[in-house]
């Protein structure tokens, strides 16, 4: 009996280890902003992401230092990315490749160059990166191929527009445990909900992670024209199409010559 008992016992000691260790470390993040509102004047902005790391006071501090990737996702989209041939003397559209899901603003910023903080496997397995973002199975509606031309003409496209930027030294630590970053926001960055991912490692194992979100959204005039197109749309295309005529009946008595 004793012996039954001694072992049930270990077996009970072992259960919370073997369901949930607690964690050594723990993120607290901080976004300058939650809510901005866009109007007619706006140029762009920066968003600011403060964080600090908690430790457990039992934990063993780390000798190598810690690293953090922040990525910040715009809202999701669904496009089709075309190739261009020449054929005689114009241009005619190929093949194509339809992605299902693609942030239409991706910015991957950390403390250090990616290749330094992690693997290839962990980076693809955590998608910390724009390679890795892209190359995601899921981004489009059929299986990857490797070097695929399309997944690499995304990311120039999008690189070009200022859309998607990555910086391997875009996180600063203030402290050992209290970080700072700053991503810029272009005019052509769409309105809707923005996520924002931040990953703590060290030694290449991540050990915290934290997700948070602020919004990007349409004030004054735009608003409400924007709210009118979407809930009165056939009255707001009768609206255009009339202010379309008049316009040119306008500029036709204007411009007349006798």
């Amino acid at each position: 009996m004793r012996s039954w008992g001694a072992a049930f016992a270990a077996l009970l000691a072992s259960v919370p280890i073997a369901i949930g260790p607690a964690r050594a470390e723990t993120l607290v993040v901080s976004l300058s902003f939650n809510r901005l509102a866009v109007t007619s004047t706006y140029t762009g902005t920066s968003v600011a992401v403060f964080g600090a790391v908690e430790r457990d006071g039992q934990a063993a501090a780390r000798s190598g230092g810690y690293d953090v990737v922040v990525t910040i996702r715009g809202p999701r989209q669904a496009l089709t990315v075309r190739e261009k041939e020449a054929l005689g003397p114009v241009w005619v559209n190929r093949a194509q490749q339809k992605f299902a899901e693609v942030p239409s603003f991706l910015a991957v910023l950390s403390s250090r160059p990616l290749a330094a903080i992690a693997d290839e496997a962990t980076r693809r397995r955590l998608r910390l990166g724009l390679q890795a973002i892209v190359a995601a199975p899921d981004l489009t509606l059929t299986a990857p191929t490797p070097d695929d031309p399309f997944r690499e003409a995304l990311l120039r496209l999008r690189r070009g527009q200022r859309l998607f930027a990555e910086s391997e030294a875009g996180v600063r630590f203030l402290s050992p445990s209290v970080f700072r970053t700053t991503a810029p926001l272009p005019a052509t960055a769409p309105v809707g909900a923005y996520d924002v991912e931040v990953v703590l490692l060290a030694g290449g194992v991540p050990l915290a992670r934290h997700e948070g979100r602020f919004d990007l959204v349409k004030s004054g005039v735009e608003q409400g024209i924007a709210t009118f197109a979407r809930d009165w749309s056939p009255a707001y295309g009768l609206a255009v199409g009339a202010l379309a005529l008049i316009s040119g009946w306008l500029a036709s008595v204007i411009f007349r010559r006798d």
